[in-house]
């Protein structure tokens, strides 16, 4: 029975090695960098990458007018999540936003675009341009809207494999003559 215990103990003890070395060696980089000029109170620049067990900052934050980071927040902001007048990232929100998921007060451009202008994959906008388009202006593959453009369109003024309204060949044509 004692080997048994033994024999199990000294595999915990194993398994905590291991377990110790992995840890280690998952370990990811922190930077935090700011510059020291500011306007209007707002630091000029500053890079937060990776987490900060001192400040309890499990993403690094970064605010400044050009701000980098997991987490970006700026006048230009560029992050896994960016919030800015123009916002680059995976997650974007911004008067311009560029991302895999990219919603833009004026334009958005990404896999799903939300905005005025909106170019991407799926894209959703005033004027919205991608593989599926939802807007008043729409033309993709898919499209929806008042003015429609493409292979699968609805709306009320369609261009389509199956349409040709006039009113929209007109519009189109106007707007995006190398199309017609």
């Amino acid at each position: 029975m004692s080997d048994d215990r033994e024999s199990l103990q000294d595999q915990v003890d194993a398994l905590e090695q291991e377990v110790a070395v992995l840890k280690q060696g998952q370990r990811q980089q922190t930077i935090r960098r700011r510059s020291e000029a500011s306007f209007l109170g707002i630091p000029v620049w500053e890079i937060a990458v990776g987490p900060d067990p001192e400040s309890g900052e499990v993403r690094g934050h970064a605010r400044a007018i050009v701000a980098i980071g997991d987490v970006a927040t700026g006048w230009l902001a560029i992050g896994g999540f960016a919030r800015g007048i123009v916002a680059i990232g995976g997650c974007a929100i911004g008067g311009i936003a560029i991302g895999g998921v990219s919603l833009g007060l004026l334009a958005a451009l990404g896999g799903l675009a939300i905005g005025t202008i909106a170019l991407g994959g799926a894209a959703v906008g005033l004027l919205a341009l991608g593989g599926g388009a939802i807007g008043y202006v729409a033309v993709g593959g898919g499209a929806c809207g008042y003015y429609a453009c493409g292979a699968g369109a609805v709306g009320e003024h369609v261009v389509s494999a199956s349409q040709q309204d006039p009113a929209a060949v007109k519009f189109f044509s106007q707007w995006f003559p190398w199309a017609f």
